[in-house]
């Protein structure tokens, strides 16, 4: 399927989402409200044309006034591939898991919900991944974190 394709198939999903032009190595990104994810991402993966069965990459991305969620999508029977990205109020920072949808973003989930404190609602088993007791709330990757011990600022 071509990008062109792709854009007229997701376009029909979801009549509110951004479509942006394939970058240089062609992803295809889509900028969808953070409150029809849930819909959008279930209707990606069942869609008989897109079938996006593979959620291979979940992260973050703190610009200071916002956060913005990034799932990297690909169909391993079509083979193309897609970027959604979801922006969050970086006070109130929550989203819908979709660790029901695509068993990957069960981990990716829980180690952005400690490293940046994206509350995924609704996920299965919310808790530290990767950082030791002690460390919840904290959110260190997020670019005003500080510190004191080993100084670090953004």
């Amino acid at each position: 399927m071509t990008n062109e394709e792709l854009k007229t198939g997701i376009s029909e999903l979801a009549a509110t989402a951004i479509i942006d032009e394939a970058d240089a190595n062609g992803w295809l990104t889509v900028n969808i409200e953070a409150t029809n994810w849930l819909s959008f991402a279930q209707s990606l993966r069942t869609d008989p044309a897109l079938q996006f069965n593979f959620l291979f990459c979940l992260t973050c991305v703190d610009w200071k006034t916002h956060l913005t969620m990034v799932y990297h999508l690909r169909s391993t029977i079509y083979k193309h591939e897609l970027v959604v990205k979801a922006k969050l109020d970086r006070n109130n920072s929550e989203i819908e898991s979709v660790a029901h949808i695509w068993r990957t973003a069960e981990f990716h989930e829980r180690e952005v919900y400690e490293l940046f404190g994206v509350n995924f609602m609704n996920h299965p088993d919310l808790r530290l991944l990767i950082l030791p007791d002690g460390w919840e709330g904290k959110k260190p990757l997020l670019k005003d974190f500080e510190d004191p011990i080993n100084m670090i600022r953004l």
